[in-house]
């Protein structure tokens, strides 16, 4: 097992993708995080709660709660990319245990997806603390609180990467995966989200437990409000951990039981 493990993150390092999906983190966290507390969140339309109080902090932390279909992407990219260069084909032949081959493959991709997401977040605190106190602003929660909420957000990286194995493995065409899994994560929550009476359903999807976990209301709110509709009700963050728990071992359990059934040629 521990063979097919080290080959498969050989595999994973020996391409450009992930070095370019660090850069993407790095921006996405220390630069965009950066550049919303210098410009401040009581200056946005409508306005987030200042910086200075928990609420900021966390509506601001919280955005990066939209960048999940990068992760998602990459772990859907991983695994079709193997169909499309029929490689998977000499990996299975290699391995002729494909539950071997799909564990070796989910640890790696979790692993990576967790790297991802501690790029992401510790390039995040050092925009968020470097830019307040560039503008003389005090962050309105503990170093200690951010710390944790940034860990809940790289947890989280690594969970859509286990999403986007999953799809991957469900949808093998490389183009309509990748558009289905970046256009629900992009644009398909957001759109059920300003549907009166089907908004309900917001919180219980892959979006509203990511905002649970992060208790980030302000894209709900701020819908609402331009909506005249009531505010979807998330869970709380307990529940919002758990649930997306959930969506990640049903993930993981895709991409083991599909490819196990199905022929790779």
């Amino acid at each position: 097992m521990n063979h097919v493990i080290k080959a498969e993150f050989r595999r994973l390092t020996a391409t450009r993708m992930w070095l370019w999906a660090l850069v993407a983190a790095v921006g996405f966290g220390g630069g965009l995080v950066g550049l919303l507390t210098a410009v401040g969140p009581e200056n946005f339309d409508p306005p987030m709660p200042a910086l200075e109080s928990q609420e900021g902090v966390r509506s601001l932390l919280g955005v990066l709660g939209f960048t999940v279909f990068v992760p998602a992407a990459l772990g859907t990219l991983a695994v079709t990319s193997e169909y499309r260069h029929r490689t998977a084909t000499f990996t299975f032949l290699f391995t002729p245990r494909r539950w071997q081959v799909l564990a070796g493959k989910l640890v790696t991709f979790t692993a990576g997806g967790m790297v991802y997401g501690l790029v992401l977040t510790g390039t995040a605190a050092l925009g968020l603390f470097g830019a307040a106190a560039a503008r003389g602003a005090t962050v309105g929660m503990d170093t200690a609180e951010v710390l944790l909420l940034l860990l809940r957000l790289a947890v989280t990286m690594a969970v859509y990467t286990l999403l986007g194995v999953g799809l991957g493995a469900l949808i093998r065409n490389q183009i309509v995966a990748l558009a289905v899994v970046v256009g629900y994560l992009y644009m398909g929550e957001l759109i059920l989200l300003m549907i009166p009476g089907v908004n309900i359903v917001y919180p219980l999807l892959p979006g509203g437990a990511t905002a649970s976990l992060t208790s980030f209301t302000y894209i709900a709110d701020a819908l609402a409000e331009k909506m005249s509709t009531d505010a979807a009700s998330l869970l709380s963050p307990v529940g919002g951990g758990l649930l997306l728990a959930g969506y990640a071992l049903v993930a993981a359990v895709l991409a083991v039981l599909v490819p196990m059934r199905r022929d790779v040629n």
